[in-house]
């Protein structure tokens, strides 16, 4: 009955009613829109923004079809130009096209291009839906101009536009709103499909940037799990992020971007870490902050990450993962440590922090540091923002006509039977983990509770996880041990068998999706375009 009253509201009587189902019925009969699928943008900010400009390639051919016999080559170019980067070009016009008579012809010229192409991208959709995308201060204007050319009107009504708008300042603006609108047309829907943080330099740009954007739904990474988890105050998952920001210094993100300041971790090193060479945690780029002391800071967060973990996979023996839990299996005495049953020599031994008798508590010191960022994580507005907007517009998964859409993987053992994940007391796989996750997720932004924190953990790096892939995460022996043996982390099964047509229709079913003509589209593997891979696997499902 609630959904019924919303609708009467809406629709009071039957011929409004009969309207929208006729609106709707040929709103049916248009071309669909383009999706555009981008995954693993790893916190860099400036490649999304050269990957949405373009709107996934499908601008150039549009406009080199409809201008190329019309426009020089270089006049195409510098149109081109304007479209993709419209922000940037109109601001250097503004520098450059400073006599008003240049300036006039130059916008007539240019806003009929633009309003030529609006009206062309346009009519993909309904007018309703073509509206909802106009900026709104120009939501009438852009209205008149789809219907300019089926007006008897001579070319004095876009001049008439554009003297206004010179006489105000404003004709300059009205190109870069233009064309920012072809490309929110170009794109009817655009699709993240997991991690927008990780090493590159600003996880906080790329969110930024996606907020503008006019329609956007997510498929949530691993990466984006830490970065939740992190905000929302799991320890380990705060230490995990902090350690790799400072190993690929992407500080500004933290400092700048969320307004968390370092100094806590830069007080411990100076104090605990002091006389630490820290060799093998050196920042992979330079930068303000000296390298020694950044190196440091890795490696107390690393330290700090593996006693939370050690002690938070204490508490979920289901996850039957202790055998990850290694400081206990150190030989201070030796500098060596076992990793499955193995005996592996340390190529660092200074771990000031690490009592043997206690290994996975924390030191005054760290407790101290730690409780400081805590607080700075979970009190930094922006990042909660971020978080709210990314879960409020997520999901684990997507399907879009034929198309399954997801980050990682359906856990599986060699047969391609799904392998459960254990969920709150339950054992659960395939398509029934995937839903179980999403209401965890949002339980976790609602309550914070550990157990559901702690799951977050788990999506990040454990191996059932779907958005993980592997058997495990191995940043302790990559940090600690030269012997490159125990570096290796095997995959899910799942990734050689979506080369099989079967396995594929078998996951394409298990989410509903036609498996005779579904595709599963999924990132969180890269795909090595220059070493001659295809993104395209042998089975031609996936």
């Amino acid at each position: 009955m609630t959904l019924l009253r919303a609708l009467a509201r809406e629709f009071p009587n039957i011929d409004s009613a009969l309207a929208e189902i006729a609106r709707l019925s040929a709103v049916l009969t248009l071309p669909k829109g383009t999706v555009h699928v981008i995954s693993d943008i790893h916190g860099e900010d400036k490649k999304l923004r050269h990957v949405i400009n373009n709107a996934s390639g499908t601008l150039r051919p549009l406009v080199e079809h409809h201008f190329q016999r019309r426009m020089e080559p270089k006049q195409l170019q510098e149109f081109l130009t304007l479209i993709f980067y419209p922000a940037e070009v109109t601001q250097r016009l503004e520098q450059t096209l400073t006599d008003r008579e240049e300036l006039r012809a130059f916008a007539r010229r240019t806003l009929r291009h633009q309003f030529e192409l609006v009206r062309v991208l346009a009519s993909r959709y309904s007018l309703k839906r073509a509206m909802q995308v106009f900026p709104r201060e120009y939501s009438d204007l852009f209205s008149e101009m789809l219907h300019e050319p089926f007006n008897e009107r001579g070319r004095e009504f876009v001049e008439a536009i554009v003297d206004e708008l010179l006489l105000r300042g404003r004709a300059l603006h009205l190109i870069h709103i233009t064309g920012r609108l072809i490309r929110n047309l170009a794109i009817y829907e655009l699709i993240i499909g997991g991690d927008c943080w990780d090493r590159g330099p600003r996880g906080d740009r790329v969110v930024d940037y996606l907020r503008d954007q006019p329609n956007v739904s997510f498929i949530w990474g691993n990466h984006d799990m830490a970065w939740l988890g992190a905000g929302l105050g799991h320890e380990a998952l705060i230490c995990h992020v902090l350690r790799v920001s400072l190993r690929y210094r992407c500080l500004g993100q933290l400092d700048e971007g969320y307004s968390i300041p370092l100094t806590p971790l830069e007080h411990l090193v100076r104090t605990v870490y002091a006389d630490d060479p820290a060799a093998h945690f050196q920042p992979k780029t330079s930068g303000m902050r000296e390298d020694l002391i950044v190196a440091r800071m890795q490696k107390a967060a690393a330290i700090m990450q593996f006693k939370l973990e050690g002690q938070m996979l204490a508490r979920h023996p289901e996850w039957e993962l202790d055998h990850r839990r290694l400081l206990h299996r150190i030989d201070h005495a030796q500098g060596t440590i076992e990793v499955d049953g193995v005996t592996y020599s340390l190529r660092d031994s200074f771990l000031p922090t690490i009592d043997p008798a206690d290994p996975y508590t924390l030191s005054p010191e760290e407790r101290e540091c730690l409780g400081r960022l805590k607080y700075s994580f979970t009190h930094s507005q922006k990042l909660s923002e971020h978080l709210h907007y990314i879960v409020g517009n997520g999901s684990m998964y997507l399907r879009r006509d034929d198309h399954l859409i997801f980050h990682g993987c359906v856990p599986c053992d060699e047969r391609g039977e799904f392998l459960p994940m254990p969920i709150e007391g339950e054992q659960l796989s395939g398509r029934a983990m995937f839903d179980a996750i999403e209401r965890v997720v949002a339980r976790a932004m609602e309550q914070r509770q550990e157990q559901h924190l702690d799951l977050l953990w788990y999506l990040w790096s454990g191996p059932r996880s779907p958005l993980f892939g592997k058997d495990r995460i191995a940043t302790l022996e990559r940090d600690f041990i030269a012997d490159k043996t125990p570096h290796h982390e095997t995959k899910d099964p799942y990734f050689a068998l979506i080369h099989e047509p079967w396995f594929c229709e078998k996951v394409l079913a298990e989410f509903g999706v036609d498996p005779a003509r579904g595709l599963i589209v999924n990132g969180h593997v890269p795909v090595k375009i220059e070493a001659g891979e295809s993104p395209i696997k042998r089975s031609g499902k996936a």
